[in-house]
């Protein structure tokens, strides 16, 4: 079981909703990288678990998590306490609910992108489970900055002191919260065969915290 202490997660407040920022246990990662292959050597389990048509994702290959994996693995436990520290960190208040409506594992691939999108429920994240060595380079050779690969989160709009945008260089075990409505994007890599994995959840807490 996880137990968060405030040392172990960073809340950020690049603009007005905070993100929390946490690493994922190892034993955690293994078991969804197994949890996904497990799925990939199933044809019959790939087309079961397909998540595609109900995500906003130009990716060859999301799958849901299934209920017993969830419950089993730690995975649900993991997500509880980082919502529940997350909140008690940025407005000192206890939440008493947490529901998971989904979870689900996403494989992108090269020249694969995420369009800009927003999520249901009340709170939602991403963690990485595999990052492509190489990402990639600008087309062309003076851009002093490259976003391959790298997820956005967006928010308001550019002003005096103002940023509206944050970008996330993915590594293995970073995993971020966010408030369900917060616009992102991921940005496409190019120049690999490697696998970009992330895993996705959106949940419910409190109706009477969320409204506050």
């Amino acid at each position: 079981m996880t137990n968060f202490t405030n040392k172990d997660i960073e809340v950020l407040r690049p603009f007005g909703p905070t993100i929390a920022k946490v690493k994922m246990p190892e034993d955690l990662i293994d078991k969804l990288n197994v949890y996904t292959e497990s799925i990939l050597s199933d044809q019959n389990k790939q087309d079961e678990l397909n998540y595609g048509s109900k995500l906003a994702g130009n990716v060859k290959q999301e799958f849901v998590i299934e209920k017993d994996f969830v419950e089993k693995s730690g995975w649900g436990n993991f997500l509880a306490e980082g919502v529940r520290e997350w909140v008690f960190k940025t407005n000192n208040k206890k939440i008493t609910q947490f529901n998971i409506i989904n979870s689900w594992i996403v494989r992108q691939f090269e020249n694969e992108y995420n369009p800009s999108h927003w999520h249901s429920g009340h709170v939602s994240g991403v963690g990485y489970l595999k990052v492509p060595k190489y990402l990639g380079e600008t087309s062309q050779n003076n851009k002093t900055v490259n976003n391959n690969g790298k997820l956005e989160m967006i928010h308001g709009s550019k002003a005096f002191l103002c940023k509206p945008t944050f970008r996330v260089t993915p590594k293995v075990g970073d995993f971020y919260f966010f408030p369900h409505y917060l616009m992102h994007a991921v940005y496409p890599f190019s120049k690999s065969e490697d696998e970009r994995r992330s895993v996705s959840f959106n949940a419910t807490v409190d109706q009477s915290l969320f409204n506050e």
